[in-house]
């Protein structure tokens, strides 16, 4: 099978599903001369034209409010949010306006409508352009949340997104973008609410969220020399949650660690932890362990940002005093 890069994968499901439905078109800030800063989207304006690949103002709260209206009468809008930073500027727009309008107007409207951005430190970016804020918009009922952990994830999942009558949000890690993985050339999707079990195990579950996939099979390597089995769990979407993959892992292994790049209170780690002991407490021989960004600002400083998120050895640390018998706690 070939190797694509995840950037590749994301430009390909767009340009697939531009050709397969008319109603698909791409709007955001250079997506099209440029290709956006990370070039995700290069050679799309070539083959669609500015009628279907449009560049808009420096107006977030604008062109993400004209694809809410633009998704409610017909069409399909891709939205490009060049820094998932961005999405304070948006609030209104994606969580009071496109994630009720199905429930406010009693089934009547849809909003199809992606917004697809980026997330994750350690890129020296600073602390305006580094968040990864997926927490915030999970917490809000009608609004779905993807996380693509590699190419092959980021180009299923885009694909289903695209397809799907409610408003989605995708977060791709910025970090991973030259990264390669197997895709296949034939058409698939991932349907949302899927976990995937990227390794067995039996002594301990991590749950680890887009590039924390990769910090948690490395941590698992690192186990595997020490004779730990670690099994390494993708959700791949957090709404909706694979809740079920998640509880026959952890009720197996009796331990879990959730690893997830966003800060750590009140985010994604606390919500998948709280659900795991809430309905495998007594499965547990210890409690599930959070790693999460640390809760500050990220640094300038790359010796500073590089602590502020979770690490292989950290992770594969704290794995090896909870599998020990101690009662460890987040920090």
């Amino acid at each position: 099978m070939r190797q694509i890069t995840l950037s590749q994968a994301v430009n390909e499901a767009i340009a697939e599903e531009m050709r397969r439905d008319p109603a698909v078109f791409l709007m955001g800030e250079d997506v099209a001369e440029a290709g956006t800063p990370f070039k995700v989207l290069s050679g799309l304006v070539e083959e669609f034209g500015t009628a279907r690949v449009i560049d808009t103002p420096i107006s977030e709260p604008g062109f993400v409010g004209m694809a809410v209206g633009a998704a409610m009468t017909g069409a399909r809008p891709i939205v490009d949010l060049m820094f998932g930073d961005f999405i304070y500027l948006v609030m209104d727009q994606l969580c009071n306006q496109a994630a009720k309008q199905h429930y406010m107007s009693g089934g009547k409207l849809t909003v199809p409508m992606v917004l697809r951005t980026n997330m994750g430190a350690t890129r020296r970016s600073a602390a305006q352009h580094s968040q990864s804020l997926q927490a915030l918009v999970a917490h809000i009922p009608g609004l779905k949340v993807a996380m693509p952990s590699s190419a092959y994830e980021a180009k299923g999942l885009m694909k289903t997104a695209i397809r799907d009558n409610n408003p989605v949000v995708i977060f791709e890690d910025k970090l991973m973008y030259q990264d390669k993985a197997e895709v296949p050339e034939e058409e698939y999707l991932i349907p949302f609410g899927e976990a995937h079990v990227k390794r067995a195990g039996r002594d301990i579950t991590l749950i680890g969220t887009s590039s924390m996939v990769q910090v948690a099979e490395k941590a698992a390597a690192l186990l595997a020399a020490d004779g730990i089995e670690a099994e390494v769990i993708d959700p791949r979407t957090l709404v909706p949650l694979d809740e079920a993959t998640l509880l026959e892992s952890v009720r197996r292994t009796s331990r879990a660690i959730v690893i997830d790049e966003g800060h750590q209170s009140y985010g994604v780690t606390a919500e998948i932890a709280s659900r795991l002991n809430e309905k495998a407490f007594y499965h547990l021989d210890a409690p599930v362990l959070r790693m999460g960004a640390m809760d500050v600002p990220v640094p300038f400083s790359p010796a500073l940002e590089d602590l502020t998120v979770p690490t292989p050895e950290g992770v594969a640390e704290a794995a090896r005093r909870l599998c020990g018998g101690e009662m460890i706690h987040a920090a």
